[in-house]
């Protein structure tokens, strides 16, 4: 047996299965998604409103900071990088041994970047480049993109503009990050097919609040009926 697959075991109840390892002791996975959201959106709640200070690092503390709080009553390695490959669909993540890499071209963007004199294109495009790296680098075994979008929120806050992701379907963005992913693992990912989705998620920092989109709404409703 492979280290790699000792390694990936264990984070799980069962060799080769699917549900996490968690606090609960929660064995069903669909009980554990549900009860893990319910948990996150709380914990995010409490970085949004400042109920809890994150110090805005933008490196891999800063990241590691946020799956700390967001997970911390879910699984014992919360705020942990991973130790185990990971791929989605036919692309396949930095692996372990790179992902501070990657996190650190992200924060090389973010410190380059003169946020305050961005347009929203032009803050579209530097967030895109940003989050494409953090994007490959994927850096927990799980809650990624719920740590990624509240890592980005914190990087908009430099600018004129905050970040909607709710507008965004997931279909939307998940074939954008797929898109965005490079052949090779170790390689240079591409911040064009990210563009239009983050500039889609952009409004001014003191525009009022719009109404919910219609796909918004439908996740809205999907959540409430979970409840």
């Amino acid at each position: 047996m492979s280290d790699e697959w000792e390694r990936w075991n264990a984070y799980l109840w069962e060799p080769g299965g699917e549900v996490l390892r968690n606090k609960w002791g929660e064995r069903d996975l669909l009980a554990l998604h549900i009860r893990e959201h319910r948990e996150t959106d709380r914990r995010e709640a409490d970085i949004k409103h400042g109920r809890v200070e994150i110090p805005r690092t933008y490196d891999g503390a800063h990241l590691r900071a946020i799956h700390a709080h967001l997970f911390i009553n879910v699984y014992e390695w919360a705020g942990e990088y991973r130790t185990v490959g990971m791929e989605k669909g036919n692309s396949a993540f930095a692996p372990p041994d790179h992902i501070g890499r990657y996190v650190g071209y992200a924060r090389r963007v973010i410190e380059a970047t003169d946020w305050r004199t961005l347009d929203r294109d032009a803050f579209a495009a530097a967030a895109a480049r940003a989050f494409v790296y953090l994007n490959h680098a994927h850096p927990f075994r799980e809650g990624n993109g719920r740590t990624s979008k509240v890592f980005m929120a914190h990087v908009a806050e430099r600018s004129a503009f905050r970040l909607r992701f709710h507008t965004i379907d997931p279909q939307t963005w998940n074939t954008a990050s797929r898109l965005s992913a490079p052949a090779d693992p170790y390689g240079e990912p591409d911040p064009r097919p990210l563009v239009p989705v983050f500039r889609a998620a952009t409004i001014e920092r003191d525009a009022p609040a719009l109404a919910l989109d219609a796909n918004a709404l439908r996740s809205w409703f999907a959540r409430l009926r979970e409840r």
